[in-house]
């Protein structure tokens, strides 16, 4: 296992960022391109592992990608393509990767197989096999289909209307890719709207699809043509920055082109009812918001997090966990059941790694409890494999008393591979 000393106590951190493009736009970028008639070009591709997969996965799809310094250049072959590949898909530590695959590979009349990492063999898959079966899908694995590996044998899929046991972008975007190829209109109902890229990314390379209050409507048998596409600043990434902005002495950072997604936007909801302060100008690039956002040294309250919120923050729950230590009185978290299965279980995970550092937390059964304001001391802690551990323990040592040390923070460059780097130039106050 790999160590990293990190001793960033009172660092004001000030200056200009753009952070690393988001993922999950980045991941749906390559999949539409793909599965579209002509060349797509992609600019801010986040070149993390998750999104390397992807390329990784499509290329032994018999896909075409350049990857150059500024751009990712996918010369798609639309849905007819695809070739049955000659290897199994290994799809990493990518859970994205994984259940749109088989929404796509579902409807491809040859063989599959999938297969992760170790914490990809814990996640629950069957959420995905499971309305995919409804509509004609023949997918076997272990647990009858719960975890990979995942041997896919495409076929010609049937529309359903499908109501959605969870909030997860991810099952509703598998189905709708198996919708894409099914004949006549497939429906899905969200209890609550989630992250809604695969839709927006449908009408930008030229399909359609249509939203009916928590209705999703999608015609089969659509194809696409290839496009231009910005990827924003993923504001799963900006939120470290963002609560590091917030709890730190006397710092401002400027966070440039950040991805201002409405089904995205929960981390900046809690930051305003907490009391930070923070500034949001907004824009529109393609069919997706974005923004600059500056956020400085706050005080900061606590409050309750929960509900239809809850999908719009799911993955910033880790280091919102974090600024309600600095939050003066209680912070609830609730409705959050699925943290338990994501890279870890987070619940868990975020409660046991912040108690280290001296950190009044609780995990209750769909979330946790955090009383502040608690002086942070260091310690030796570790991301479990997690990316969003690693960084929100890193960003805990700029408050924490004492040397932090984080065990396999190479985690982290899943999602963010130069978070150390941006890290350091902040505290350096230089301008990216």
């Amino acid at each position: 296992m790999k160590e990293m000393e990190i001793k960033l106590t009172d660092s004001t951190l000030q200056g200009h960022l753009e952070v690393p493009g988001d993922k999950s736009i980045s991941h749906r970028s390559i999949m539409f391109g793909a599965l579209a008639d002509g060349k797509t070009t992609i600019r801010h591709f986040l070149k993390g592992e998750d999104c390397l997969s992807t390329i990784d996965c499509f290329r032994k799809l018999g896909v075409e990608i350049e990857e150059t310094e500024e751009e990712i250049i996918v010369h798609g072959k639309g849905w007819k393509g695809l070739e049955e590949p000659k290897e199994v898909l290994d799809t990493g530590n990518s859970g994205t990767t994984t259940r749109l695959l088989l929404g796509i590979l579902a409807g491809c009349p040859f063989h599959t197989v999938l297969v992760g990492d170790a914490s990809i063999a814990e996640r629950p898959m069957d959420r995905v096999t499971v309305p995919l079966s409804q509509m004609g899908a023949r997918i076997n694995g272990r647990s009858e289909g719960r975890f990979t590996p995942l041997a896919i044998n495409g076929t010609k899929l049937r529309p359903i209307h499908y109501e959605l046991p969870v909030a997860s972008a991810q099952v509703k975007s598998a189905v709708i890719f198996a919708g894409l190829q099914a004949e006549g209109e497939t429906i899905i109902t969200e209890p609550q709207l989630t992250r809604d890229h695969t839709e927006k990314m449908i009408e930008q390379f030229g399909g359609s699809v249509t939203r009916r209050g928590n209705d999703i409507i999608i015609p089969g048998g659509q194809t696409f043509k290839g496009t231009d596409i910005y990827v924003p600043g993923d504001i799963s990434s900006a939120a470290f920055f963002l609560v590091a902005g917030a709890i730190s002495p006397d710092s401002e950072i400027v966070l440039e082109k950040v991805g201002l997604n409405p089904t995205r936007t929960g981390i900046i909801d809690v930051l305003k009812d907490m009391g930070a302060d923070i500034e949001i100008q907004e824009a529109q690039i393609a069919g997706e918001e974005v923004g600059t956002v500056t956020i400085r040294t706050s005080n900061l309250k606590g409050v309750e997090i929960g509900g239809d919120l809850i999908p719009k923050l799911i993955d910033e729950i880790p280091v919102i966990a974090l600024l309600a230590t600095q939050a003066e009185g209680r912070t609830v978290i609730k409705d959050a059941e699925e943290l338990k299965v994501k890279e870890t279980n987070r619940i868990d995970t975020v409660v046991s790694e912040l108690k280290k550092l001296g950190a009044e937390i609780e995990a209750t059964d769909d979330g946790m409890v955090i009383h502040g304001k608690k002086g942070l001391s260091g310690g030796h802690v570790s991301s479990h494999g997690d990316h969003r551990i690693g960084m929100m323990l890193a960003v805990a040592s700029l408050v924490a008393e004492g040397t932090v040390i984080l065990e396999n923070a190479e985690a982290i460059a899943v999602s963010y591979p130069s978070f150390f780097e941006d890290m350091d130039r902040l505290i350096q106050g230089k301008k990216s």
